[in-house]
C-alpha cells in the first residue's frame, strides 16, 4: 500500500473530507484522477469540495501530477515526506501506465536522467511516461 501520512504532517486540519481523500489514496498502489475519487466518494462530497482538497494536498505537498498520454491529469501519493517549507517539491521519477489495465504507476526507483537545457530555459518539472504492459497484466 501507498504511504501512511496523517494530515498533520502536511499542517493539514483533519476535516472528514480530506481525511476521507487521504484514505481512498491510501487505498491504491496507483495514481488516480480527480473522477476515480468522485467516484468513490459522490455520496458524502460534491465534487467542488473534493477538487479544493486535491488541489490543498498538491500545493502542500501530499501528492504529486501524473500527467497521462490522453492529456488528462491523475494524483498519486508522495512516498517521502518531501514538502520543504517554501521549496517546491521535486519528483523527478518516470511514471508507468499499462496499456491493458490503464493504471498509472510510480516508479520511485527509476528516474528521468539529467536534461541541460539551453541557455534561457530553466526547468520547473519533468514528467516521462512510459507506456506498455504492467506487472499484473503481463501474468
Amino acid at each position: 500500500m501507498s504511504s501512511s501520512y496523517s494530515l498533520s504532517d502536511f499542517d493539514l486540519r483533519p476535516t472528514p473530507c480530506r481525511l476521507d481523500v487521504l484514505s481512498t489514496f491510501q487505498g491504491f498502489d496507483y495514481a488516480l484522477s480527480q473522477g476515480d475519487i468522485e467516484q468513490k466518494l459522490s455520496d458524502k462530497y460534491d465534487r467542488v469540495t473534493i477538487y479544493r482538497t486535491l488541489k490543498t494536498f498538491l500545493t502542500q505537498g501530499l501528492l504529486h501530477k501524473v500527467l497521462d498520454d490522453n492529456g488528462g491529469v491523475k494524483y498519486a501519493l508522495c512516498k517521502e515526506l518531501c514538502h520543504q517549507g517554501d521549496h517546491q517539491h521535486q519528483h523527478d521519477h518516470v511514471h508507468f501506465k499499462c496499456n491493458q489495465c490503464g493504471q498509472t504507476t510510480c516508479l520511485e526507483t527509476v528516474h528521468i536522467p539529467s536534461i541541460v537545457l539551453p541557455a534561457g530555459f530553466s526547468k520547473q518539472e519533468s514528467n516521462l511516461l512510459i507506456q506498455g504492459t504492467c506487472s499484473m497484466c503481463r501474468v
